[in-house]
């Protein structure tokens, strides 16, 4: 399985092809450094570069990526089971259609969840500049003339999937790479993107707020939301226990219904 992640190794920060990487899981810093990985298996993992991995996604007989972005409290590994579930499940309904891409962004593994929370919602935060550094490494290699050529283009493509708090780590991605690095906007980078049980405030995908972002870089932007998901309850304690109160998008869905005829957030929402 082919990875990215912003979380240190236990070895060096500096990059090598071809070299073992180990996750630091006591330390849950987001690093501004960023690593193209595979898992080899269990625990064991090495470093291929980001040119070579997009290389590789664009040979593989997949017809389509999905990017997954996990959600708080997750431990690389999980994140690892949660993406093979995921392909799984995506292989059964479609062979060689839709190939799963983790990124692993870095989660607290302290016990108690409103601690959890907290941290995880700092890191989240910390992680978007070095992720938005992924979006911009992606399209230089789009625009490489060597590795991308324009006789030989990559078709593939390419869906986002951000569970729970990984919703917060997209809108704070794309905020940091449309701030710093563009100079005309966030271009249309996703097919579908899925902002499921989303922990970010309901109003976050409305115009003129953050998460509006994600409609510009995506065709499609599907909300999924449950008002009984009990994860979701748990934000709410540990936003309270901050003195942020605030629906989350996941619970309630967006706060008002988008009307047809505007189309500068082309959404589609579902129960």
């Amino acid at each position: 399985m082919l990875f990215i992640t912003n979380r240190f190794p236990t070895q060096s920060i500096k990059s090598r092809v071809g070299r073992a990487f180990d996750f630091d899981l006591k330390n849950n810093a987001a690093s501004n450094s960023v690593f193209y990985c595979r898992r080899l298996g269990k625990d064991k993992y090495e470093e291929i570069g980001g040119f070579n991995l997009m290389s590789e996604l664009k040979s593989s007989p997949y017809r389509q990526l999905l990017v997954y972005l996990h959600g708080f409290s997750n431990l690389p590994e999980a994140v690892f089971d949660g993406a093979a579930e995921l392909q799984a499940l995506c292989d059964k309904r479609k062979q060689k259609e839709l190939l799963v891409l983790p990124v692993v962004w870095p989660c607290d593994d302290d016990q108690g969840i409103v601690k959890d929370y907290w941290d995880d919602q700092k890191a989240a935060d910390a992680s978007a500049f070095s992720l938005a550094r992924v979006l911009g490494h992606f399209m230089k290699w789009r625009d490489d003339a060597q590795r991308n050529p324009t006789d030989d283009p990559c078709l593939k493509r390419i869906n986002m999937l951000a569970h729970s708090m990984g919703n917060r780590v997209l809108r704070e991605t794309l905020c940091a790479w449309d701030k710093y690095d563009l100079p005309s906007g966030v271009p249309l980078l996703f097919r579908n993107t899925y902002l499921v049980a989303a922990d970010i405030e309901n109003e976050s995908v409305h115009k003129g707020h953050a998460g509006e972002l994600i409609s510009h870089a995506s065709r499609n932007v599907v909300v999924y939301y449950a008002s009984d998901d009990l994860a979701l309850r748990s934000s709410k304690v540990a936003n309270l226990k901050n003195k942020i109160a605030s629906r989350r998008l996941g619970h309630t869905g967006p706060r008002t219904w988008p009307s047809r005829r505007r189309t500068f957030t082309p959404w589609i929402v579902t129960t």
